[in-house]
């Protein structure tokens, strides 16, 4: 996107913005639950109390009631990215309906089958454990911006035909009566392919469930060792132990206690801004009666909603990846980028000038080469895993933890496969990431090429095409 909001005082409108999380402010947070203190037992360990372990430990309960489950989360339920991120919960189990088809086309049926199962499971979740996550319905809207974005529009509505679902394809009048944007050239609005929701009142309500079927949930409880005790697994911690049967990893971008995980994951930092609530003026100014969760069509592209209470959530673009696979608070703070995004928000929405910023925050997101969630086991199939999400975990998340239970045959007889198990996308491994430094060179260099592939009407160069033969992506 071009800086057409240049003449605006960036700077002016992000002078108040806290640098916290909007969601993890929220007056309904919880205090923080006990560390785990001494030795203790149980049937499953989940290390990770964000979505990818909240889920998992939830549906371990659901699937055999007598199990003894225990989640250990290094700090407090929901801190990282599954208090961070825009809310987006989508039925796509593959990062996009493309992304999959050029992977895995002859299980994309099956795949979006269970995508629409499990968003609809979600839902069925928060009425049953009376979660109030703000969950909307609304759906997704993709949006192009520049001329060179109306065939992949097209082309997506096509698919999405083909594979049962039933998007509209907008053109700029109906587009921009759906939300007032000068910028917007047409839209595909698909009513049924996403949830707009609260993050950190999913991760928080999840944990209550859990908990209220008798899970032990140890916060401030960083796991530091692994390792193979008799039948059983040893997880260590600064102030107690956990021996358990089996266990199941969700650290998401955080280095994986599985030393083979960690070629496969890198941390990459996503950048968002919240408006203040805008006015009743501000509101009708933009339209958006439908509240349909907004993404661009660009390689790097922003996500863009609607709050519960009339704000702006505004995200994407930058996605920065720091020498040696940094993970550090200070990272989470990127004053360049807030300008950038602020920039083209009001480029996006020239109506809104005036507004102010009321929070601008960053977190890291599990990226892996494919865009989606890889699986495996290890100790003999006493462990299993799941990481990678790259930005789409909120819904997809609890796909993976029915994975991670089937592989460890939780509810499950001996060697018993699933549909799920028998999926070729949780059978296969993305490619690896190199070491450093090639792996900074790597992916410094596949950003500045997608940056130009956007200024170059979308064409790809002989560096992006390669990595496309390859079967290798990396975006926004």
């Amino acid at each position: 996107m071009t800086d057409r909001g240049d003449d605006v005082d960036v700077l002016k409108a992000l002078a108040e913005a806290a640098p916290e999380p909007f969601w993890l402010l929220d007056p309904a947070r919880p205090v923080a639950g006990p560390a785990l203190a001494g030795a203790v037992t149980c049937d499953l360990a989940v290390v990770g109390g964000g979505y990818s372990g909240l889920w998992t430990a939830l549906r371990a309960k659901e699937r055999d009631p007598s199990l003894d489950v225990v989640v250990l989360e290094a700090g407090r339920v929901g801190d990282a990215a599954s208090g961070r991120n825009g809310g987006f919960c989508a039925a796509s189990l593959t990062h996009g309906l493309e992304n999959g088809l050029a992977r895995w086309p002859d299980d994309m049926h099956t795949l979006e089958r269970l995508g629409w199962d499990n968003l609809r499971a979600i839902a069925d979740t928060l009425t049953r454990y009376g979660i109030d996550a703000e969950w909307e319905p609304t759906g997704e809207m993709s949006v192009a911006t520049e001329e060179w974005q109306l065939p992949g529009l097209e082309d997506a509505a096509e698919n999405a035909y083909e594979h049962g679902w039933e998007p509209i394809l907008l053109g700029p009048d109906a587009v921009r009566a759906e939300v007032a944007s000068p910028t917007f050239l047409a839209g595909l609005w698909d009513r049924d392919a996403a949830a707009m929701l609260h993050p950190a009142k999913l991760a928080w309500g999840l944990a209550d469930a859990c908990r209220s079927l008798g899970v032990r949930v140890f916060e401030h409880t960083r796991v530091t060792g692994l390792r193979s005790d008799g039948a059983a697994l040893r997880l260590t911690a600064a102030h107690g132990s956990v021996t358990a049967r089996r266990v199941a990893l969700g650290t998401g971008p955080y280095p994986s206690l599985l030393r083979r995980m960690r070629s496969f994951v890198v941390p990459v930092y996503d950048y968002v801004l919240v408006t203040e609530p805008l006015t009743p003026q501000q509101r009708e100014s933009v339209g958006w009666q439908h509240r349909q969760g907004l993404g661009d069509n660009a390689n790097q592209f922003h996500y863009f909603r609607l709050t519960a209470d009339d704000r702006i959530l505004w995200g994407g673009y930058d996605a920065v990846y720091h020498y040696g696979s940094g993970l550090h608070p200070t990272l989470e703070r990127r004053p360049s980028t807030y300008a950038t995004l602020a920039r083209h928000f009001f480029a996006t929405f020239p109506q809104l000038e005036g507004v102010r910023f009321s929070n601008a925050w960053g977190g890291a997101v599990d990226t892996c080469s494919r865009f989606c969630p890889f699986f495996g086991t290890a100790y003999d199939g006493r462990l299993a895993y799941a990481a990678g999400y790259t930005g789409l975990g909120v819904g997809a998340t609890r796909f993976g933890a029915d994975v991670m239970l089937d592989l460890l045959h939780v509810g499950l007889a001996p060697g018993e496969e699933t549909e799920r198990t028998r999926l070729k996308m949780v059978r296969s491994k993305p490619v690896p990431f190199p070491p450093e430094p090639l792996r900074y060179g790597v992916i410094e260099l596949t950003r500045r090429e997608i940056a130009r592939a956007d200024r170059n009407a979308g064409r790809r160069g002989p560096w992006l095409r390669t990595l496309d033969r390859l079967g290798i992506g990396f975006s926004s």
